[in-house]
């Protein structure tokens, strides 16, 4: 079968036109595809360095609330009215040295605090020790954090107690703010705890 030759000259003309024509698609592709679809708005994501952001004790086994720790928390909101803010609190005890949760009723379930449009939001949980133990207990609380929007987490994260801080309402003293909680024995027994009405 005879073969076709091409001239160089022709070589290079239809190289230039393949070149022109791929020039002319990548240009106008993009142009298309950004008129068409518009980039999505970025979620707003809370500032985790933000002073807003703590967890501190706020009753500790006083004459109003005798055997109960009390956990308070505070988490900035995003000005998003759309995200919803969460906060879960979990009682450890000291022993050797370490923390350790209790097996149970030391920790209560996440609970809707508000919206995020706030520029921060507080809530707490108190719990009350079984006052039958026969060793001196320190108490410290963890408090979990979740920014959710349309039911996704869209931020998490954690803060143990500590002093210093500003409880809006619940303390007891009013303004007690502590990082642990030392409560003494009364009377020999097992060491056992329940979550109680959550704090205003």
């Amino acid at each position: 079968m005879p073969v076709a030759t091409l001239s160089l000259r022709g070589v290079r003309t239809r190289y230039r036109a393949a070149i022109a024509v791929l020039v002319v698609a990548l240009f106008a592709a993009p142009l298309g595809a950004s008129a068409a679809k518009k980039p999505a708005p970025k979620t707003p994501v809370p500032k985790l360095t933000d002073a807003a952001l703590w967890a501190t004790v706020d009753v500790c086994n006083t004459t109003a609330h005798p055997d109960t720790v009390g956990i308070r928390g505070s988490m900035p909101g995003t000005g998003d009215k759309n995200e919803t803010m969460y906060m879960a609190f979990v009682v450890e005890y000291r022993s050797g040295g370490d923390w350790h949760y209790f097996k149970s009723g030391g920790e209560s379930s996440y609970s809707e605090v508000g919206d995020a449009s706030a520029s921060m939001r507080q809530a707490g949980q108190n719990f009350k020790l079984n006052p039958h133990f026969g060793s001196t207990q320190v108490l410290r609380g963890v408090v979990l954090y979740q920014w959710r929007l349309n039911g996704r987490v869209v931020t998490s994260t954690v803060r143990s107690t500590s002093p210093g801080h500003d409880p809006a309402a619940g303390a007891d003293p009013p303004g007690f703010s502590a990082a642990f909680c030392t409560i003494q024995p009364n009377t020999r027994g097992s060491l056992l705890i329940t979550p109680v009405t959550p704090s205003a």
